[in-house]
Parts: structure tokens; C-alpha cells; sequence
């Protein structure tokens, strides 16, 4: 069994690997969870001791094939949990994120399983990030930005790439959510800011940060 401690540094190792192909150093690994130098080697130690994971000095850390499948099992795992929170408890979007942290940690073999059956097998969290099956495959993941779609354009938001209490209370308030339709009208080209249309509102301005945050259908 993995401490929790083990846990949070399998699933941060997994999500750099999913944002870029580049070797995963301990100082990467040590930014994305904010603790130090000494910490994240003496845990790459344990984690390899352990056979999660496999480092190389010029290859940099590597999940091995049971690292990988506990980093994923935890990851389905927070999702599950907000889709629970958020539909049957009756949380908001930015409040399911900072309990599924702790929820996730539950160690019962049987939980995800059975979670995801009462829920009825949703493919995506509340937040729009895939939920792994029980087998580790992925729903679709969505990666275009609508900082990427062109002056004219209709489209749907998906997922949000910022989870952060912030950002999810800031959509509330301009009524954007899963699903929400939003029209591209305007590129500023001084600051890369867009002037959106959000379903049938009075257009508004969001920053470049805002679209790159938003992630569309």
C-alpha cells in the first residue's frame, strides 16, 4: 500500500508526462508539488525502491507499469469523487476539487468500482477531464483551446484546464460552464484578448489567460 504522501508524487509525475514529452526531472517534479530539492530525491529513492517508478539521470523519471496503473487509479478516483460531490451532495464546481484530494486516498480496492457504477459511468468529471475506466483507458481527451479558434467561430466548452476556486467562480459569474456555447467575435491583436458572445449575452472581453484556460468541442 502507498502513503499518501507516495500517492500525490505518482499522480504529479503522471500528469507532467501527459503535458510534454520531455524528460521529467526531479526539479520539474519538485515545482509541481512546491517542495524542495531534498524531499523529491529522497522520494524518487523510496518510489523506485518500491519499483513505481524508474530514474536515470539522463532519462529522467519514469512511471513503470504499476506506477502507472496507481497513478491512474487515483486520478479515477478524485474524478469519481466529483462527480459525487457535485451531483448527489450538491457542492459547487469550485468546492469538489480540494475534497476530492482528500477523498481520493481511500485505500478500499472495491470503492472506484462501485462508485462509478452508482453514478451510472460517467466519462468526464464535472470540470470536463476524463475519467479512466476501470481498464485505465481514457474517454476523448479535449485539447484545443479557445485561444485557438478563429474570429467567427461557435463552439462548445468541454473542460477547463484551470480548476483553481478563482477561475471556476469567475465562469459562474459570466454564466460559462460545461456545455456552455460561446462565439469568438473579435482578436484583439494587441494583447491577444477575445471578444466573446457567451450564448445569447452582451458580448464581453476575456484575457489571452482566460482562453487558454478554456478548453472546447
Amino acid at each position: 500500500m502507498n502513503t499518501l504522501s507516495e500517492e500525490n508524487y505518482l499522480k504529479a509525475i503522471l500528469r507532467i508526462s501527459q503535458k510534454s514529452d520531455e524528460k521529467i526531472t526531479p526539479t520539474a517534479i519538485a515545482e509541481a508539488l512546491g517542495n524542495n530539492a531534498a524531499s523529491v530525491v529522497d522520494m524518487i529513492r523510496k518510489l523506485t525502491d518500491k519499483q513505481l517508478i524508474e530514474y536515470d539521470k539522463k532519462k529522467g523519471v519514469r512511471l513503470t507499469q504499476q506506477g502507472l496503473k496507481d497513478s491512474v487509479l487515483i486520478i479515477r478516483k478524485h474524478r469519481l469523487w466529483e462527480v459525487f460531490l457535485l451531483e448527489k451532495l450538491g457542492f459547487h464546481w469550485d468546492e469538489i476539487h480540494d475534497i476530492a484530494e482528500e477523498l481520493e486516498h481511500v485505500s478500499n480496492t472495491n470503492l472506484a468500482d462501485r462508485l462509478d457504477q452508482f453514478l451510472g459511468f460517467p466519462e468526464y468529471d464535472p470540470h470536463g477531464d476524463p475519467i479512466p475506466k476501470a481498464n485505465g483507458k481514457l474517454p476523448k481527451t479535449f485539447t484545443v483551446s479557445l485561444a485557438d479558434v478563429k474570429t467567427g467561430v461557435t463552439c462548445k466548452v468541454a473542460a477547463v484546464r484551470d480548476t483553481s476556486s478563482p477561475f471556476l467562480q469567475y465562469l459562474v459569474k459570466l454564466g460559462i460552464g460545461i456545455g456552455t456555447q460561446v462565439q469568438v467575435l473579435e482578436r484583439i491583436e494587441f494583447d491577444q484578448s477575445l471578444v466573446i458572445r457567451i450564448s445569447e449575452q452582451d458580448k464581453t472581453t476575456v484575457s489571452q489567460r482566460f482562453s487558454e484556460s478554456i478548453l472546447i468541442s
